[in-house]
């Protein structure tokens, strides 16, 4: 059951509006790394959990919690499109494409740097499920994978990547309301990078799950001889210097070798003929 308090977990209100920053907010709701995907990764991989209870537990905390960071932005982006004239900002727009026309600048940009039409038309100056570009918000951004310690390390990208988005909107804004609730919003992200951390550190010490994923696989089913080695496959051999190329691997089951000039091992292929019914071209 999911209950909704009606205060926000936390929110400092725009100091003025801003149609075009509003459209760019929407990166943050609806796009790769935004709140909608945190949220459902987070929340199906809680339901789907059938490991011990702390981690289920754990997961649909900060899926929940996910929720209210939505709420927060589209708040945020209804307060920047608030009073906005939009007959104004339509007669900006009209400017800059035909100043862009005039002076030789691509009217493309001046589309990007106008305001989000979609929000006028489609949501009436609210906040919509889509990215920055208009790009519908896409269930296959989520991971859900059964396997806690593949979906942990893919939550610690999303978090390192999201942080890292609204790090660069606190830099795009001069209003004070704005940078206010990102500051908040950054500081969970910190949080959540610190706590995917301590999960996996959690999962791995338990013995649960370790490196490779899936540690239940065993490894005396995959050509070991090909576990450590790294291939050096373009020019240049300054890839020879990094801590992947030699020493104890990781997982500490084995030895990282560096094949400088790697061979190939198969033969070169030859396709089957094409089946007839389906008209492909083949050999003569």
């Amino acid at each position: 059951m999911f209950y909704h308090k009606k205060p926000l977990q936390y929110y400092k209100r725009p100091e003025k509006p801003d149609a075009v920053y509003a459209k760019k907010i929407q990166e943050l709701i609806g796009g790769t790394f935004g709140e909608m995907t945190v949220m459902m990764q987070y929340l199906f991989q809680g339901w789907n959990c059938r490991g011990p209870a702390k981690y289920r537990d754990m997961l649909l905390d900060v899926g929940t919690e996910e929720i209210g960071h939505i709420e927060m932005l589209a708040t945020m982006i209804a307060h920047l499109l608030d009073k906005a004239p939009v007959s104004m900002q339509e007669e900006g727009f009209k400017d800059a494409v035909v100043g862009a026309v005039m002076g030789g600048n691509s009217p493309r940009d001046a589309i990007s740097a106008s305001m989000n039409p979609q929000h006028a038309i489609v949501s009436g100056l609210g906040a919509l499920p889509s990215d920055s570009v208009g790009y519908p918000w896409n269930g296959r951004y989520i991971v859900a994978s059964g396997n806690l310690l593949a979906d942990f390390r893919s939550n610690l990208h999303a978090e390192s990547q999201g942080r890292l988005q609204a790090v660069r909107m606190y830099e795009m804004s001069d209003d004070a309301g704005v940078k206010d609730t990102l500051s908040f919003m950054i500081a969970r992200d910190t949080m959540h990078q610190n706590l995917w951390l301590a999960a996996i550190e959690d999962l791995e010490s338990s013995g649960m799950e370790t490196t490779p994923v899936p540690s239940s696989f065993p490894q005396e089913l995959e050509k070991s001889e090909f576990a450590y080695q790294f291939w050096n496959h373009s020019e240049g051999t300054e890839s020879s210097e990094g801590r992947w190329a030699k020493g104890k691997s990781m997982d500490g089951k084995g030895e990282f070798e560096y094949v400088a000039n790697p061979q190939p091992l198969g033969p070169e292929p030859v396709p089957p003929p094409p089946e007839p019914r389906l008209h492909g071209t083949g050999m003569v």
